[in-house]
């Protein structure tokens, strides 16, 4: 059987602050795993473990690591000789800095899959102004950052704020003390006036309109907004409705598609065509259960096409 490229999932942050508990999830996942053996470099003990049930169960193998001088690049070939795992977990003591990373020769089939750094709410503001370098390396250049075991009165917004200052392109989640997870994004963090009586949402903020629409469609529910788009016709669409979407390149330069909302509304649907549409907001539900943000077209005019026609994904 030929194998493929072995995800590597790096997880760094102090001690205790969610690292393990994180990993586990991972590892429990087929999705991040493959389905495979995981192997799991552990770099520090924490209060969770590494328990041998967990790793029985997803066909996880625990190599632990005492002192940053076992950690090397001789080390990661034999155990891919060793093991040969579909994905690799590596909990990361950040005491050891992150310059000792760069050292490291991953073997052949291995790559950085994904860089996660945790952090625990309730120490967060006392890090920040007494250990802030320590605390926020990892930040820097991390993927996803999480803080985790967050109050009801934690200032997330706030958090939010200094994090994305650091790194403004990772994507950072809070996580409860009652196990639900969120974004930390307040109305007022918003770049348009969400108290408007109508919504104007600028030719740069569709993207974010639309992403945060994805997310918080309860944010909109019942609200006015104005923007500029296009009529697209979709398959399956009665009439009176059309999509109301703009470009956007989801990933690469081949893959650009639209991005919109289910507008019910006369326009004939048309891409080639700009227009500013007002519109009313209303939270729907699908057969399957999903809830998303639909438009009820109020008003339409003409447009001149966009600065930029493909939508920017902004992280807020």
């Amino acid at each position: 059987m030929i194998r493929r490229f072995v995800p590597v999932y790096l997880i760094t942050g102090f001690i205790e602050s969610g690292k393990t508990t994180l990993g586990l999830t991972i590892l429990g996942n087929e999705r991040f795993t493959n389905g495979g053996k995981t192997l799991v470099i552990c770099c520090e003990d924490g209060e969770a473990e590494w328990d041998a049930k967990s790793l029985e169960k997803n066909n996880g193998v625990l190599v632990m690591l005492d002192s940053s001088e076992e950690l090397n690049s001789k080390l990661l070939a034999d155990l891919e000789n060793e093991h040969k795992p579909s994905c690799v977990i590596m909990e990361y003591n950040s005491m050891w800095g992150l310059e000792k990373l760069d050292t490291l020769i991953l073997p052949r089939l291995w790559d950085w899959a994904q860089v996660v750094t945790t952090a625990d709410g309730t120490t967060f503001e006392n890090y920040m102004a007494n250990m802030r370098k320590l605390l926020t390396d990892p930040m820097k250049t991390a993927d996803m950052i999480t803080i985790n075991r967050c109050g009801p009165d934690f200032n997330k917004s706030s958090w939010r704020k200094q994090l994305r200052a650091m790194n403004n392109a990772a994507t950072i989640f809070f996580e409860n003390l009652d196990g639900t997870v969120d974004d930390g994004i307040r109305d007022e963090d918003l770049p348009y006036d969400m108290k408007a009586e109508t919504i104007q949402i600028a030719e740069d903020q569709f993207g974010i309109f639309y992403v945060d629409s994805m997310d918080h469609p309860e944010r909109y529910d019942g609200k006015k907004v104005r923007l500029v788009g296009q009529a697209w016709k979709r398959p399956g669409f009665p009439k009176g409705f059309y999509y109301f979407a703009r470009n956007a390149m989801t990933c690469c330069s081949n893959d650009i598609a639209p991005c919109g909302w289910v507008c019910k509304g006369e326009r004939t649907p048309d891409n080639k065509t700009y227009f500013t549409l007002t519109a009313r907001c209303k939270m729907v539900q699908s057969p399957d259960g999903q809830v998303a943000l639909m438009l009820n077209e109020l008003n339409a005019e003409r447009a001149k096409t966009p600065r930029e026609e493909l939508v920017s994904f902004v992280n807020l």
